[in-house]
């Protein structure tokens, strides 16, 4: 079974057919993310977060993205693996950010890439993408640069801002990139960036105009209590609390004696038994 060719997608923009998008960690996560039909998973350094348990994606590495992919594309044998390019893989200077962007895809077995910012980044995107390496472009709320913004702050309000947007989507789409994320940008902002691109744009906290959306796994399934989803998540389960309930009735059963019973248990030769009596 082959993958998902990224052209499918500009397809389904050229339809009207919108796509969902989710992150995937593992495994386990993607299997069912894929069973579940998802034509797009996200290895994203949202990992630095929900899985290895930092306050930001800051200081996620290389070695964690790679390492994850790998998981994530084990997992899968249809969908689009998207790997994020933590901070720093791609900032210092093109050479690197190239190999790094290579190391995702022949190491990790993506795809895809994902990395952050508009123009500035544009050249670099087009030796990617000439390199053979297809990228996928983030604008708006940009994590990584999280710091810079001040927190978690819309992006785009000011005419000049949402200007520069529009020029810096426009921008990755002629250098090459397959596809754009939309993070925390007002909704109008997003429906104009939305239709003047030919290339699908990804919302997250963007509005209903995008041709397809993005969620973190952890946040829409519920996983942490402590871990407020923002404005733009929703969760479709409360699966934290599923999780303890089955500890909790675990624990009852072990300290009662209720598990296990030997239906659990393997029986053993009356022979064999016998034998072990007299040794």
């Amino acid at each position: 079974m082959s993958r998902i060719s990224i052209h499918k997608l500009r397809e389904l923009k050229a339809r009207g057919q919108r796509f969902a998008m989710v992150t995937a960690y593992d495994y386990p996560s993607a299997r069912l993310v894929e069973q579940a039909g998802i034509p797009v998973i996200l290895v994203g350094d949202s990992l630095g977060s929900v899985i290895l348990g930092y306050e930001s994606t800051v200081p996620v590495t290389m070695d964690d993205i790679v390492y994850h992919t790998r998981a994530v594309v084990r997992g899968t044998e249809r969908a689009i693996i998207v790997a994020d390019m933590p901070f720093m893989s791609y900032q210092a200077n093109a050479d690197d950010a190239v190999r790094n962007a290579g190391r995702l895809l022949q190491e990790g077995g993506a795809t895809a890439v994902k990395l952050e910012g508009g123009s500035h980044i544009a050249p670099l995107v087009h030796r990617m993408v000439e390199s053979g390496i297809p990228v996928m472009g983030h604008l708006g709320l940009t994590p990584q640069s999280v710091n810079q913004f001040g927190g978690h702050k819309v992006q785009g309000k000011t005419p000049a801002a949402a200007a520069r947007l529009i020029n810096d989507a426009r921008a990755l789409e002629a250098a090459g990139a397959f596809a754009v994320v939309l993070e925390t940008i007002p909704a109008p902002l997003a429906r104009m960036v939305s239709e003047r691109l030919s290339v699908p744009t990804i919302g997250i906290g963007a509005g209903p105009h995008c041709d397809a959306q993005v969620q973190v796994f952890h946040d829409m399934l519920g996983i942490y209590d402590d871990r407020r989803p923002l404005r733009h998540a929703k969760r479709y389960a409360v699966l934290g609390e599923t999780i303890r309930e089955a500890m909790r009735a675990y624990i009852q059963e072990v300290e009662s004696g209720a598990f296990p019973t030997m239906e659990h248990a393997f029986e053993m030769d009356e022979s064999t038994m016998a034998e072990l009596a007299h040794a």
